[in-house]
């Protein structure tokens, strides 16, 4: 017997995963048989999708809102439609966009305007992935040149580190009261020694 699935797809830029879950509930999609990754759409290495392609057989129906949530790389998306309808043999149905619905127009012109419908969409979804990568690279550029800095905050060393790392050297305290009295995680100290070219004395 046929069965329905639903997936759901939310990205660090996309968060909508509400709705999404939403409208899977509105096409009777059983809680159990809905997929979503929290992962770029840049290819198909998802945990989630691949579960899925796993449980699909042949005539399972599978909704998706938007051809955006199914990939943003235009050959993966050719390629990953073709595995779905083609070699597994399920119906696809993009909720907001009723052309890219499988069970519809299976004769040559309906399918013939699908696959064009599909090119044209999942051309503008990897170009949308392109346009944020850029975006954000520029963002971050910006930032930069106003002097914003990105990572962890640089770890301050304390005035008398000099003195702290001669009374190691000279075995005169633990390493254990080096670290405190530096404030330093053991690879943020002995990071910090490179600076004054201290060979560790052996522990």
């Amino acid at each position: 017997m046929e069965k329905i699935y639903g997936y759901v797809r939310v990205s660090s830029t996309d968060q909508n995963e509400e709705r999404q879950l939403l409208v899977m509930q509105e096409k009777n999609v059983p809680q159990s048989n809905i997929y979503m990754d929290k992962q770029s759409g840049k290819d198909f290495k998802r945990p989630q999708f691949i579960k899925l392609v796993k449980r699909l057989q042949k005539g399972d129906l599978l909704y998706i809102l938007s051809i955006d949530r199914l990939g943003r790389n235009y050959e993966e998306i050719q390629n990953q439609w073709r595995i779905l309808t083609k070699e597994i043999g399920i119906d696809i149905c993009v909720i907001d966009m009723p052309l890219l619905d499988t069970r519809n127009g299976k004769d040559l012109m309906g399918t013939f305007i699908a696959d064009l419908v599909l090119q044209i969409l999942s051309f503008v979804a990897e170009s949308e992935r392109t346009n944020i990568r850029a975006r954000q690279e520029q963002g971050i550029a910006a930032a930069k040149a106003k002097g914003v800095r990105f990572g962890r905050p640089e770890v301050n060393m304390p005035d008398d580190f000099q003195k702290i790392v001669k009374d190691w050297q000279n075995r005169s305290v633990p390493f254990e009261e080096v670290l405190r009295r530096s404030k330093m995680s053991k690879s943020t100290f002995y990071r910090k020694l490179h600076k004054y070219d201290v060979v560790s004395p052996k522990i």
